[in-house]
């Protein structure tokens, strides 16, 4: 699989660190079950997703990558702080 790095170009993903699924903090008076939900449960859709992987082997950014988990196909990347994660609070 190759990953298109936004500041280094396309890479092997063996470069990239998988970190989980791109996803938005909640908000510091969310409650424990919403800090517990963030931390402890994860979907795992066969289909098309949002992760959050790291350019280890690169330049370090941290990257949301869109892919198909069933094809490996990769639908799009963009930095992490330029990603519009929503709101989980």
């Amino acid at each position: 699989m190759r990953i298109t790095c936004p500041i280094c170009g396309e890479r092997d993903r063996r470069e990239f660190y998988y970190q989980g699924a791109a996803m938005a903090r909640p908000s510091e008076d969310a409650g424990a079950e919403a800090f517990h939900d963030y931390v402890h449960l994860r979907d795992n859709p066969a289909g098309v997703t949002r992760d959050l992987w790291y350019h280890e082997g690169g330049c370090g950014a941290w990257i949301v990558v869109e892919r198909n988990t069933l094809t490996h196909e990769i639908l799009s990347t963009e930095l992490a702080e330029a990603a519009s994660l929503g709101d989980a609070s």
